[in-house]
């Protein structure tokens, strides 16, 4: 029978309601104590789900706890996952893993002096869709990628969110923090480490109208850019386009096409966990059909929309997932793939793509980290329940 780490949450938002629902997947975690700076927030948490409710101070300091999931804004991550970490505790932490290099740097030193775990999401790269991809460019199906596109672009968060500001904030907004962790993990999980890139930027309106909740038509300031283009240059000299932006209505672009020198491959939603890939071998071709919706973290789970658990209807979401691969190589004393190395690489490219639409040059990614290995069949099943 598999261990059960016990786990304590900080942070009692939206996404800690799909944190809960990974319960019934994977069989090595328990949320079993919550807290926010908000007690409130923590209190109606840990009554809806049958939990204890602590201070922060309080559930760092529980000897109880083994692993803290992270689940707060992006700019309190860095000072509560070194807070965990001086506590003796692992750390699994939403994206980013900081909103600054200076800061994900220091995690890192603190996680390898204190020999201890520090993950960090998105975890949906170990999906059925990203999964099946890496199995596909590994058996070298389409050859040597040289290029390819990325994009993600949609109006924004204000339509559909009640509090929006953090998204439009100046150090922690803005769609490369925002969504390029997906993107991004799912193209270094696929491609390896990046080394440079450049950029151009946008701003496009310096106020959004809230459009739902109790301050339903109030005005809020951009305080960020809201539109990234530019190019990413991968260290096996892939060359990749990307467009990341919170200026459009719509459009008719897959998530991410890559191009080898065999043919061409559409991955799917790196937001998500399932969906098919598509592959062409062949000019004028058609395009074939790669299912994922039988593979354990491809599997259909979502029936009905919640803006408030991310997800999308006739889909798959297994979050937390990467919380329980991790805690099943803690247990194993191996290396996790929602590793710090990983994400610390992303923070990198993140916070590079920004600099250099500002800077309007060329920047060159100092960190690098390993190619993710294939999450396999009998490694999956042994965190399944």
């Amino acid at each position: 029978m598999s261990k059960v780490f016990k786990v304590g949450l900080i942070g009692c938002g939206h996404i800690a309601e799909t944190y809960f629902k990974a319960h019934k997947y994977f069989n090595n975690f328990k949320i079993i104590k919550c807290a926010d700076i908000n007690h409130l927030a923590a209190k109606k948490c840990a009554s809806f789900y049958k939990i204890e409710a602590l201070s922060v101070k309080n559930l760092l300091r529980d000897k109880e706890i083994e692993i803290i999931l992270n689940l707060t804004v992006p700019k309190a991550h860095y000072e509560v996952s070194k807070k965990a970490l001086l506590h003796n505790k692992h750390v699994y932490t939403e994206k980013p893993m900081a909103i600054n290099i200076k800061d994900g740097k220091k995690l890192l030193q603190i996680a390898k002096r204190k020999k201890l775990y520090i993950g960090n999401a998105p975890d949906t790269f170990l999906g059925g869709g990203n999964q099946k991809s890496k199995e596909l460019l590994e058996s070298n199906f389409i050859g040597k990628i040289n290029l390819g596109n990325i994009i993600f672009a949609y109006p924004g968060v204000q339509s559909y969110h009640p509090n929006p500001e953090p998204w439009f904030a100046k150090k922690e907004g803005g769609p490369v923090i925002d969504m390029g962790p997906y993107y991004l993990t799912a193209l270094v999980n696929l491609l390896g480490p990046a080394k440079q890139v450049w950029g151009s930027l946008m701003w496009n309106k310096k106020n959004r109208i809230i459009g739902i909740g109790a301050r339903k038509g109030k005005s809020i300031r951009v305080l960020c850019p809201t539109t990234y283009l530019g190019t990413i240059f991968f260290k096996n000299k892939t060359i990749i386009r990307f467009t990341l932006s919170f200026d459009v209505i719509a459009h008719h672009r897959n998530h991410i096409e890559l191009y080898g020198d065999k043919g061409s491959i559409l991955v799917p939603d790196p937001n998500m966990f399932g969906g098919s890939v598509y592959t062409c071998k062949k000019l004028g071709g058609t395009w074939k059909e790669h299912k994922t919706n039988r593979m354990p973290l491809g599997k259909i789970n979502i029936r009905e929309k919640s803006l408030r658990a991310n997800e999308a209807p006739i889909n798959a979401n297994y979050r937390g997932v990467g919380l329980a691969e991790m805690a099943y190589c803690i247990k194993k004393k191996k290396k996790h793939r929602c590793n710090g190395e990983l994400s610390f690489h992303v923070l990198d490219i993140i916070q590079s793509i920004m600099r250099a639409a500002k800077k309007k040059e060329r920047i060159n990614i100092k960190s690098t980290c390993k190619i993710p290995k294939k999450f396999t069949l009998s490694e999956i099943k042994k965190i399944l329940k």
